[in-house]
């Protein structure tokens, strides 16, 4: 069994806790860190447009790019250091929410944690990215609350009228 484990700064702690709790002893775990273009990206464009193209080694992209790849081995090895057993280590880079499904595929489980709306239960508690990879996960999805999960309380009241009988026309 394969277990795709999602590594996001700030609810990366809970999906560790769920792969201890959830993945056999025997489990092929992988710790997974995306880091997006945009920013570097960013970086990149600002300098060529603004600042001129003469002097590459000084392209603010490029630190941008060395300080994610940085931050996202210390986040990996913190995360490897809660899991306390086995695991391999993967860091890719690109459009976040495709990156996590392209890894995914050939696993057996994928573990994320809800990174939306989190005061209530439903749907905006999942960001745009987390709502791709959930729906375009080729595998199993393990959907953990970073925290604890709101009360049911929170759930919209249902405002839906129940449906009329065919052949019966309002104001007749």
């Amino acid at each position: 069994m394969t277990v795709i484990v999602w590594i996001v700064e700030g609810t990366w702690p809970t999906c560790i806790d769920a792969a201890r709790t959830h993945a056999p002893a025997d489990t092929d775990l992988v710790l997974l860190h995306v880091t997006g273009h945009e920013v570097p990206g960013v970086a990149h464009g600002a300098y060529a447009g603004l600042l001129g193209r003469a002097r590459p080694d000084r392209d603010p992209g490029t630190a941008v790019e060395h300080l994610a790849a940085a931050s996202a081995e210390h986040l990996l090895s913190r995360a490897a250091e809660r899991l306390g057993r086995p695991s391999a280590r993967q860091e890719r880079s690109g459009s976040i929410e495709r990156e996590v499904v392209a890894a995914a595929e050939g696993a057996d489980l994928l573990i994320l944690a809800r990174d939306g709306d989190r005061t209530h239960l439903g749907p905006r508690s999942l960001g745009p990215a987390s709502r791709f990879i959930v729906d375009h996960a080729p595998c199993a999805v393990l959907l953990v609350w970073p925290e604890t999960a709101p009360s049911t309380a929170t759930i919209p009241p249902n405002d839906r009228r129940p449906p009329r009988s065919p052949g019966r026309h309002p104001g007749r």
